[in-house]
This record gives structure tokens, sequence and C-alpha cells, in this order.
């Protein structure tokens, strides 16, 4: 029988929980099917989350079905607890994604997509609900390919469809005119096709058909004998024991067994509150230890690598306790519920300076209710305040040097920016003979340290930390000593070079009737500018990005001037940075000097004794020379100018796509005698020009109109989608670059040519679109704002891992649509036509 570790996820209210015990009921795991409004489910059996009917932290239940062991995480679908359902998406082997047939994709639906892309996750989609749903099963599944034109109906089995969704089906299919379960199989694993079933939990329709599915499309993971597990949660039971939940993928967990000197008591496996006891467990089995203490969420019990959280808290807020004798034991408490969830970000210094991170305001009514039950004390939450974050403009290499009297160790780390997004990323270059047990020791210092920045002492992302080497002593190094030499250089890498103040941004979702949109542009036009994607009359839907901060508020403002008929959903967020970030650092009084739990500088002996060097003198003594050789001026943290010019963007384009006949402003207007170099504030951004990289064929296939056309000439096709893209540049003005797979012709060298004011580039032989735009993707981000579009899915995930931006096919129809209409508007508003004589329009009569 095979493992199959499943999670059930959603957007509120789409039904997870009620998919459950359908799934418990009709395989006779057990007799009676609850319900969530009548509060009598099997794994909601948490009083809040029956009081609220809402599934707050994630349950396990195991079901048996014909060859398949089933292992269901059910996570919770509110916004506020995505944090919960990050941990148990980082164990699972596929997911079922649930959208209610009544209310269709909803913008937490779409931050779940991201999720389980950033994953890698093979999904299942089942839409609920379908017995009282408005909507055909044609308009959902529209509706559903926003998420990506892969996603399937199964039950129609039809093969030609399932066909285009990879290169792989589509030989298969013109060579036998069918699709083998094999293939089909490798497909879903692969993310390469998503298949979807229509039906109604409540009702059990089709819930059969879900299990069928999943008994006959999936495959357990590959097992060895050597033992992997990961953690991903920590909590307590009603007696206080501590509960360390694991996933198993390989070898085996015996009851007495020790992990890093800790005795596994007790091996649970848990069915709702219920749970059985084992004598060992094995590979594809999620369980529950006890008798740990020291396991935090994320951790890798033998082989395999530590994951880190995707998603984020953007607000930090102030806790504070009743003033009584019970505070001491209270701030005990306190971290531990910090274990259970590390998102918080619990900051204690001491009861009256308490800080946490949350979500959003029914997690903090969900923490006070826990604090409440559990501790039986009242606590507020308050100060509500932006959590910032930093990173760096330029590369740069710092040196930490720790030599207190017998004690030893240098250690060089080079700091990497990184695309937006990217988070924190860890690279062993080592360029010296350091000792492997020694550099395996520096890489997990930089892991196990929340960096902090030296604007505001902010934590750092969008950096990569890199080992260059370092140097010990026979005799005099111990433990310890590399750890502080890696955060010392660290800090004084980071204090070398220009810092970027970073805050959240949200993509947002506004939806208000038509007559408020007005009012929504003159409230939201100071940031970047919104766009009206819909707009029938009575209602409209305005797209935006803005800061978290100025949406945070702006909630409560629609309901208010709406009269409750406008919403406002944020589907991403980032970090980009701060437009005027002088008033904020100048806010948090931090001086990086004076922060003694993260010095800049370095510890050095003399006369057998050691004593403090600061920043600015640590290249003079440091025992290593540096090992990137071309090192530029230490930059203060001030202003600095900055000037690319016509022919850098002519000669980074050339080097990509080779020469261009291509004229610059001054071969048409001459060079100016003075040229304006504009002045960038260190911590500021300044936007990059955008390229946008077409995979041409892709998107034929794709817009209906082109592949209509194709069908009968595909040259004309081509021709239809050149025209539509010029007139695309022309209001936006940026660079476009159409690709077509060649990679079939024989012979074929490729070419690059330019069509109206667009580059069109034909792949050589061996050589297809995804490859190209890959591989200029990865060699220009560094000089423009790449944005790809294609809707091959493996594609876009490989662009966004080189930092471009990717929308579908389906999304450029309708950024190209919008933009050429409200274009033209604009050209007719600026250039309107003016009657030759005051008395022309008279004559019209």
């Amino acid at each position: 029988m095979k493992n199959i570790v499943t999670g059930f996820v959603a957007h509120v209210d789409a039904g997870k929980t009620t998919l459950s015990e359908s799934l418990l009921y009709i395989t006779h795991t057990t007799r009676h099917q609850g319900r969530v409004d009548h509060k009598d489910t099997l794994l909601d059996f948490d009083q809040q989350e029956r009081d609220r009917g809402i599934t707050i932290f994630s349950k396990i239940s195991n079901i048996n079905y014909l060859d398949t062991h089933f292992t269901f995480l059910d996570t919770p679908g509110h916004v506020d607890f995505s944090g919960e359902m990050e941990r148990a998406l980082s164990v699972l082997d596929y997911a079922i994604l649930i959208v209610s047939g009544i209310d269709g994709l909803q913008a937490h639906t779409k931050t779940i997509w991201k999720l389980l892309s950033h994953y890698r996750i093979p999904t299942f989609i089942f839409v609920n609900k379908m017995d009282i749903s408005p909507y055909t099963k044609h308009e959902l599944l529209d509706n559903l390919r926003e998420l990506s034109d892969n996603i399937i109906d199964i039950e129609k089995m039809n093969y030609e469809e399932m066909a285009m969704t990879d290169d792989a089906l589509l030989e298969e299919y013109m060579q036998t005119n069918a699709l083998s379960k094999e293939s089909l199989v490798k497909a879903i694993q692969e993310r390469k096709l998503f298949p979807v079933i229509f039906g109604s939990a409540l009702k059990n329709d089709h819930v059969q058909e879900l299990l069928d599915m999943l008994d006959t499309y999936t495959i357990p993971h590959s097992t060895q004998n050597e033992l992997s597990a990961s953690v991903y949660k920590i909590d307590h039971d009603d007696k206080g024991e501590r509960l360390t939940y694991v996933r198993i993928y390989d070898g085996m967990l015996h009851v007495k067994q020790l992990i890093n000197e800790e005795k596994i008591n007790q091996i649970r496996l848990y069915q709702g509150n219920k749970y059985t006891l084992l004598e060992e467990a094995g590979a594809g089995s999620v369980v529950v230890l006890t008798g740990l203490k020291e396991t935090q969420s994320g951790d890798i019990i033998g082989r395999g690598k530590p994951h880190t959280s995707y998603l984020q808290p953007y607000m930090h807020y102030q806790l504070h306790l009743a003033d009584n004798e019970n505070q001491g034991k209270m701030l005990e408490n306190l971290r531990l519920l910090a274990q259970e969830e590390p998102l918080l970000n619990m900051k204690i210094q001491d009861a009256q300076h308490i800080e946490v991170s949350l979500m959003g305001e029914i997690q903090i009514e969900i923490l006070k209710e826990i604090i409440r039950e559990r501790y039986h004390e009242e606590v507020t939450i308050d100060s509500k305040q932006i959590s910032y974050k930093e990173t760096i403009l330029d590369s740069v290499e710092g040196v930490g040097h720790f030599e207190p009297l017998r004690h030893y160790a240098e250690v060089h780390i080079l700091l990497e920016p990184l695309p937006t997004g990217s988070g924190i990323e860890y690279e062993n270059r080592c360029m010296n003979n350091l000792p492997e047990n020694y550099q395996r020791l520096i890489m997990t210092h930089l892991q196990e340290k929340v960096h902090l920045g030296v604007l505001t002492g902010s934590p750092l992302t969008d950096i990569r930390f890199v080992l260059l080497g370092g140097k010990a002593h026979d005799k005099h190094t111990v433990g310890g000593d590399f750890r502080e030499a890696t955060y010392r250089a660290v800090r004084h890498a980071l204090i070398r070079t220009t810092s970027i103040l970073l805050e959240p941004y949200g993509k947002y979702v506004l939806k208000i009737p038509s007559a408020f949109i007005s009012k929504a542009f003159y409230d939201l036009d100071s940031e970047q500018p919104p766009i009206i994607t819909d707009d029938n009359g009575t209602t409209a839907t305005i797209k935006g990005q803005a800061p978290i901060e100025m949406l945070s508020n702006y909630t409560q403002e629609v309901l208010n001037y709406t009269k409750g008929e406008g919403t406002l959903s944020i589907e991403e967020t980032y970090y980009a940075p701060v437009k005027e970030p002088e008033e904020i650092i100048e806010q948090f009084h931090y001086n990086p000097e004076q922060d003694l739990e993260n010095p800049t500088g370095s510890i050095f002996c003399t006369h057998g004794a050691g004593y403090y060097v600061p920043w600015q003198m640590v290249e003079e003594k440091m025992h290593l020379d540096y090992f990137i050789k071309e090192e530029k001026e230490a930059a203060p943290i001030t202003h600095r100018k900055m000037h690319i010019s016509d022919e850098e963007v002519k000669r980074v384009f050339e080097n990509t796509y080779g020469k261009q006949e291509r004229k610059l402003a001054k071969d048409f207007y001459g060079s100016k005698k003075k040229e304006h170099t504009p002045t960038v504030l260190s911590n500021t951004y300044q936007q990059k020009p955008e390229c946008l990289l077409v995979d041409g064929y892709n998107v034929i296939f794709a817009w209906d109109e082109l592949n209509k056309i194709a069908k009968t000439n595909l040259g004309a096709a081509r021709d239809k989608l050149l025209d539509i893209m010029s007139s695309y540049q022309g209001y936006r003005d940026n660079t476009v670059i159409v690709v077509f797979d060649a990679y079939k012709v024989p012979g074929n060298p490729g070419s690059k040519t330019q069509y109206h004011n667009l580059y069109v580039v034909y792949t050589k032989e061996q050589q297809t679109a995804d490859a190209y735009i890959e591989k200029a993707t990865k060699e220009i981000a560094n000089h423009y704002r790449v944005v790809v579009a294609t809707s091959d899915n493996a594609e876009q995930t490989i662009v966004v891992g080189h930092g471009a931006t990717r929308v579908s096919s389906r999304e450029l129809k309708e950024l190209v649509e919008h933009t050429n209409t409200y274009g033209q508007a604009e050209y007719n508003r600026k250039n309107p036509i003016v009657p030759d004589t005051p008395l022309d329009h008279l004559k019209k009569d």
C-alpha cells in the first residue's frame, strides 16, 4: 500500500472541513458525517473553531482507500492564519485546492496558488458547492484558468486538451492518439497538468470520483534507508505535553530513539484530537513525537535541508501584560507560545517591552483568547507599526575577526544583492584551504541568525550570503569563535556598502460602485496610478499597487464611503524601497556602531590581550587579504550619484541580443554640452527600464482570435501578433522582444530582426523559446525590469527565479487591450479636433 500525504487548501468558507468530513464518511472511517454549522465535525474540535465556524489550526486525519493510505492535513483558510497553512504545505506530497462554486477565485486563492508553486506541490482542484452555484462548469473553468491554462476537467478525459499542456504529452498523443496513465501521473507530478473535478462535499457529490482520481494519479515519495524527517509544527496538549509534529520521508523513527541527545517518549498517530500510540513509524507517515524540548518548526531530523517561511507578517504590535505578580510566569508562557507560532516573531526585552508580528485583526483576537484560556490572563495588543526590511545596493566583502586570548577565527563573507522577492540565500564558495568542518560551521552560523540591517536594525532580505574563506588556529580555535567571526563579518560588510530601506507593498483589487471611481482615484493616485480593469456602469474593478501601511487603513475607508458595498483585497505582497526614507530612519534612532548585540568591529589580540577594532580599521589588521580584489571604496550611508547613459543601455542590449541597428537619441539630436546627472539617495530606488519578452507561439495559441487565424495561416497569425504588440509598445514606450520557436528547423542558425518598434527573435536549431527566454532573462535582469509573457507553467517558475515578473498569455491580452484603449483615449484627450473657425460647428447644423 502506498502512503500519500495530502493537504486541503482554500480560501475561507470554500468547504475544506466539509470535504474532510465527506471523505471520512464515504470511506467508513467515521459513522457520522459532521457539519461545520452543527459544530460537530471531527477536525474542528477546538472551541474557538466551533464558535467562529473556521479552521484555525491544521489537523490530521488518516484514510485507507483501495491501494492507498492517505494522510490528510486540513489547513486554515482565513488569510490571518496563512502561517499555519504554509507550515503544513512544506510536508505535502500533493495538495487539493478547494474553490467555492459560489465565489470562484478569491484574492487568497491566488496567494495559495503562489505558495503551491513556491513549494512545487502537485495540485488537484475540487470545485465545491456546485449544487448551489449560479455558474456553469464552463464559466468556472474559465475563471480557474486565471491561475493556469493547464487546468483540465479530468472527467472529460479529453486527450487532445491534455496533450496541449506539455510537449511530451503532445508527442505521445500524436503517435498513439491516446495518453497513458503513467504519462498523466508524470505530468501531474511535474505540475504540468492540474486536474479539476466539480462536485458538492456536503451532498457527497463527486467525492468518490475525487478519491478515485487521487488513488489513480498519485505516486509515493521515493524512499531511502537513511533517516529524513521534517518538523512542521510545535504544539502542547491539554496536559501541557510538548508535541513535535513530523513528516517522515525516509527511514524509521522508534520510541526511545535519540534525536539530538533527546529521547522520544511517545510516537502518536492522530485522527482529529484522538491518537494511537505506535512503537515505530516509517516513510510516508505524519506523526507526533513527545519528549523533545528543543525542536523547532522547520527543523530537519537526519538528512535534508531546513525550509524558511515564504509568508511573513507585515505589521508588528506591542503586547501589554496585566500589571500583577504573574508577569514573570507569563513571560515564560509567551516564549512557549512563540514556539508554536514562529511567525509571531516575538521579541521580549522585559515585561514592559513585548513585540509580536501578526497577520490581521482576527489573529489578534484569537491570540488574546488563547492566552485567556490557557493562562487565565488578560493582555492588550496595540501600537500597530509597519515591519520594515533592509537590503543592499552593491556586492561587498566583509571581514570578521575574533581573537581574544586563546581564541581565534577569521571569516570573509560576500553579500550580493538579489532581485525583489528572492529572500535570503546562502552559498559556499570557499576560496582557500579552510577545513570543511569549519566551512560547515560557518554556513550553519549564517543560517541560524536573523541578520539585521544598519539603517534601522530591521531584518535583511533579497541578499545572498557567500562564504569566501576563513582562517582557524590549530590550538586556539574553540567552539563559538567562528560564530562571533561570522556575525561580525556580515555586519562589517553591511556598514561598508549602501543600504536600502524597504517597506511592504500590496497588489490590490478594489471593487466599488462606479459612482465612486473618482474618489478611489483621488485616494490612490498618489501611489502608482491605478487601472480600471472592468466597469459595467454599475460596479467597477480597479487594480494597482500601494504600500501596505496605506492599504491597511484604506479597507475601512472603502466600507465607509461605499456604505458597505465596496471591497478591497490584496492579491500579492512584496517589499519595495521606501520613497522618502530619511524621516523613517530618523524615527528609529538606530546607530549600528552602538548596537552591542550586533557589533560591526572585530576583536584582535596584542601583548596577550584582546582589544576592539572599529570597522573602519579592520582591513588594516585582518590576517587574510580580501578575496574579491576589485574592491570599491567603502560607501557611507549618504548620497551617491548614478547615471546610466544611452550607450550603456545599448551595450547591455547588444551583449545579450547581438548587434542591432538601433540609433540613440543623440544620433538624432546631437550631444548636449552639459548633461544633467540625477542625484539618487543611497536608500531609494531608481526604476529600471522595462523589457517585455513574449513567447510568441504560446501567446498565439492562447488568444482565441490569433489561434483561429493560425489554424489556416500561421504566418498571418504571427504578423497579427507583431502588429498588436507594436501598437502596445507605442503606448507603453518599453522594449518588446517577441520570441518564436524555430528549434526543429534543420541547420537553422536563428535570427534577430527589427519589426517597426519591436525586436523579433527566431531561435536556432535545438533551442526552444523557453530556453532563449530563460537565458535572456538571467542576463539582463540586473539592467532591465524584465516581464515575461507566457502560459508555460515551468517557464513561469524559472523566470521568476531569475528576478523577472511573469504574466500569463491571458493577462497579457487584458493588459494590451487596456493599454491600447486608454492610450487612444488619452491621445484623443490631448489632441482634440478643434474647429477651423468659431462658426464651423454651426455648419453641421
